[in-house]
């Protein structure tokens, strides 16, 4: 009964807020599209601020920003009435947000926009209050009833307001064409950087590279796989890679090996892969042919070995 009870609280603050995030949705215009124009167009940092659960928010909107193309670091209002507003500089934009509108903590960081002509992005949840007055870009949050039947949590309204700050970063990233390969420069650690991580930051070089020249005898090969330590020979020639020796080609070449040439036992047209690959698309690639490494080229057009991949270098690194 008591588990009913739980789980019907729960969806009515999901419902709620499912609810608002559409109504925000159609709420959104102009003065959305002239947030987004006056960011674009500022040289400095998106500066922003707010106080309680607005500032909460808005670290993880500053954090959005700054990793999609977009500097920008929160200042907490109090901070900023004891020298913060150092920070806060021409050349900026602010985004500033209050539910009520009104925070008094926040007055100091509006004077300061209003005093260095720095532009100021408001947004609130009711109109005439003096945040959106004071903004040069007013965004008002739609009427939506908070999670809480007291309606004195902060929930529906924060989460509009992240869902805001949200939608600002994609509109500016996908107007700067944000790729993932920018996306990694600011995610370089964790389980994403590891993801978007590319075979050439991954590769062994050339001087650890496995290679026999065509015509070689299997005995040459055999002490470059001992050597090397990647299972694996390539043979090259005057064009580049013309083939490659796996543990599977000794086996299937077992009997009289020693008297054989690399050129009778290797495997032709190898797989390969270039450095600008992502990781994850050379693991693919990897577990599709049952194979444990690669062979690195200069392009995709060309045969020119230029480092080796195993695969456990992408799972050192967390590509799995």
């Amino acid at each position: 009964m008591r588990g009913e009870t739980f789980l019907a609280t729960a969806r009515r603050v999901v419902d709620r807020e499912a609810e608002a995030l559409g109504l925000l949705a159609e709420s959104l215009g102009q003065d959305f599209c002239r947030a987004v124009d006056m960011i674009l167009e500022t040289k400095g940092r998106v500066i922003v601020s707010g106080m309680g659960k607005s500032g909460h928010i808005g670290r993880k909107i500053a954090a959005t920003l700054a990793s999609t193309g977009t500097p920008a670091h929160f200042v907490h209002p109090a901070e900023a009435s004891h020298g913060d507003l150092g920070m806060v500089a021409r050349g900026d934009v602010a985004l500033i947000l209050s539910n009520s509108g009104e925070t008094p903590e926040l007055a100091d960081i509006v004077a300061h926009t209003r005093r260095f002509a720095i532009p100021l992005i408001g947004v609130a949840g009711r109109p005439h209050s003096t945040l959106l007055r004071q903004a040069d870009v007013a965004i008002l949050l739609p009427p939506a009833q908070e999670a809480c039947d007291t309606g004195i949590v902060p929930t529906t309204s924060t989460t509009m307001t992240l869902a805001l700050g949200d939608a600002l970063a994609i509109a500016l990233m996908e107007h700067r064409q944000f790729t993932p390969e920018h996306f990694r420069l600011f995610h370089p650690g964790g389980k994403l950087g590891a993801r978007l991580s590319r075979v050439g930051d991954l590769m062994h070089g050339a001087a650890e590279m496995p290679t026999v020249p065509a015509g070689a005898p299997m005995s040459e090969a055999l002490l470059a796989i001992s050597q090397k330590g990647f299972g694996v020979v390539g043979v090259v020639d005057d064009t580049g890679l013309k083939g490659i020796i796996t543990d599977g080609d000794l086996r299937r070449h077992m009997v009289g090996l020693l008297d054989r040439t690399v050129d009778e036992v290797m495997t032709t047209r190898p797989r390969t892969i270039v450095p600008e690959a992502l990781a994850e698309r050379a693991v693919a690639v990897m577990q599709d042919a049952k194979i444990t490494c690669l062979f690195v080229v200069a392009a995709e057009d060309s045969r020119k070995p230029i480092g080796i991949l195993h695969i456990h270098d992408c799972l050192r690194v967390g590509v799995a």
